[in-house]
């Protein structure tokens, strides 16, 4: 598994009966988790004090319980900086399980010796395309949603990277890649998170397993002559890691060569010492 362990901002203090206990800077939340399966005695504290709650409802969805948290807030990873709030379906703006990744292409960019062109699809809140704009990459950051490309940006300009080479776009990433193609673009390394299921601006039905492979397919075509990495995520039950292994060893490989490594990808839990997977990750990268 790899494993986000270079957090100080960050940790999953405990998980329990489906929840876990996780410290965001200076508050504490308590956020649903399908992984944690488990039921074990809450010793923590922060059970009882925590600052946010977000309660499932049984018929889907839920809603937020907040006790002395502010709008907004914002922590940092290295020299990376992510304002937070809580919005919808338990999330909070970031998933820092992803800085495993961030670390890994973070290296490759550094040590490449040349100009590196990124691209960053359904690309969030900006987190890989910051961790690779930090590495000295231009990056181009794509999402369907505007407010998504929005918080992206203040995401930048607190980690000081507003004059970074970051090209923000929202736009339908199919589409996007599509365009890209005719206009002859090429990136050196791909990096995508896709949903699970989605609607394209036209109504079209984006579900992961039908959708995935003849989209990694085409953004192959997008890679430059000498590519430095792919990398997919995914968050989807059932899409193992040895599936990424085969998806990109299809697609990838036979063009440029290289190695596939995929794996779970997990946060370390502070009282219990386990390790809490979050997804899975595949990663390219030449030999």
């Amino acid at each position: 598994m790899w494993i986000a362990d270079n957090w100080k901002d960050y940790q999953v203090l405990d998980c329990s009966g489906g929840e876990k206990l996780e410290r965001w800077g200076d508050y504490t939340l308590v956020r649903p988790d399908p992984q944690v399966i488990w039921n074990t005695k809450k010793n923590n504290p922060g059970w009882k004090k925590m600052n946010g709650h977000y309660h499932r409802s049984t018929k889907g969805g839920g809603e937020w319980e907040f006790f002395d948290l502010p709008e907004q807030w914002s922590i940092n990873y290295k020299e990376l900086t992510f304002n937070l709030k809580p919005f919808s379906f338990k999330h909070t703006g970031l998933f820092p399980e992803q800085a495993t990744n961030w670390d890994w292409f973070s290296e490759l960019i550094k040590n490449a010796g040349r100009p590196i062109k990124v691209l960053n699809l359904f690309a969030y809140t900006g987190g890989a395309t910051l961790a690779a704009a930090k590495a000295g990459a231009q990056v181009t950051h794509v999402d369907a949603s505007k407010g998504m490309v929005g918080w992206a940006k203040e995401n930048a300009a607190s980690s000081g990277l507003s004059e970074a080479p970051i090209r923000w776009l929202v736009d339908d990433c199919v589409k996007f890649v599509e365009r890209e193609i005719r206009r002859g673009n090429h990136y050196d390394g791909i990096i995508m998170d896709p949903p699970s299921y989605g609607r394209g601006p036209k109504g079209e039905i984006w579900k992961i397993e039908d959708s995935i492979y003849p989209f990694v397919e085409l953004c192959s075509n997008l890679l430059s002559d000498n590519p430095l990495f792919f990398l997919i995520n995914s968050y989807t039950t059932g899409l193992a890691p040895a599936v990424l292994t085969y998806m990109i060893g299809s697609a990838i490989v036979p063009k440029f060569g290289g190695k596939v490594q995929s794996d779970e990808i997990g946060l370390p839990v502070k009282d219990s010492g386990l390790v809490l997977p979050c997804g899975a990750s595949g990663r390219w990268q030449p030999l």
